[in-house]
């Protein structure tokens, strides 16, 4: 029994210690080997931000919800591009790790797992950063719904990973889908409720709008910073069913083709 314990205890740490390898891996080869490195994950988002914080004030006297401008983006862009850019950094894992895959030690999990937990802490940072500085410089003087607001975190985490493993199969096994997939979903930056509350969406395109787990995503985050704004449209339940169903359906295919994909 001390064995088997022992064993697995072995392999948990192999595998905690391939997981830490990988993400120092992407570290340097993402971000160290471009000028300004990391500062770049925090300055993309805030010329994105400055962008459209400037040119929504000039044609509107103020946001759909409170007096701020960057905060009310913020709480719409920011959820959206932490989805946009882990389901695609998980969506490619296989292909960036695919020469480190060889190796008996290192498995397509831990090439997941990896860019998973290194991209998400980024993102979080950044979130955190941006957040603070919006709520510092412009004195909102938000009530702030931490449980609303980490809710809304954790469903942009789990579907972003769901649609990230699922596609990480499709990707690999079919070139053809990343076409077809970055086509399919060009107009999410728009019907994504990033720019407006989907309230003042008539009926029925809003029930269409709502069909979108990334409306409910943000619209939770808006309900974490806007104390007057309930949401009580938002489903958890629905966001949290999808992620589930695509990432059991990635993991399965993974499981049973990621040889044929290594191989090919």
């Amino acid at each position: 029994m001390s064995f088997k314990a022992e064993g697995l205890h072995a392999r948990n740490f192999k595998t905690w210690r391939t997981i830490v390898a990988l993400m120092l891996r992407e570290m340097a080869t993402s971000y160290g080997r471009s000028p300004g490195g990391y500062l770049w994950a925090v300055l993309e988002p805030i010329g994105g931000l400055t962008v459209m914080t400037v040119a929504f004030s000039m044609a509107f006297a103020s946001p759909a919800l409170g007096n701020n401008f960057a905060l009310f983006y913020a709480t719409g862009y920011l959820p959206f591009m932490m989805y946009l850019d882990l389901s695609n950094k998980i969506s490619r894992s296989i292909r960036y790790s695919r020469p480190l895959l060889s190796y008996p030690s290192v498995t397509y999990l831990d090439a997941i797992f990896a860019r998973l937990f290194l991209n998400a802490l980024t993102h979080f940072l950044v979130f955190y950063i941006l957040m603070f500085g919006i709520m510092t410089l412009f004195d909102t003087g938000n009530i702030l719904n931490y449980a609303a607001i980490f809710n809304s975190l954790s469903m942009a985490l789990t579907f972003s990973f769901g649609v990230g493993v699922l596609n990480c199969f499709l990707l690999t096994k079919y070139p053809i889908w990343e076409r077809v997939w970055g086509i399919v979903t060009r107009p999410l930056f728009i019907i994504s409720s990033i720019f407006f509350l989907i309230e003042s969406i008539p009926q029925p395109f809003r029930d269409y709008l709502a069909y979108n787990p990334l409306v409910h995503i943000i619209g939770e985050m808006r309900r974490g910073f806007y104390a007057t704004y309930d949401a009580t449209w938002v489903n958890p339940l629905y966001v949290y069913g999808i992620s589930l169903t695509l990432t059991v359906l990635g993991l399965v295919f993974l499981g049973r083709y990621h040889r044929e994909l290594l191989n090919n």
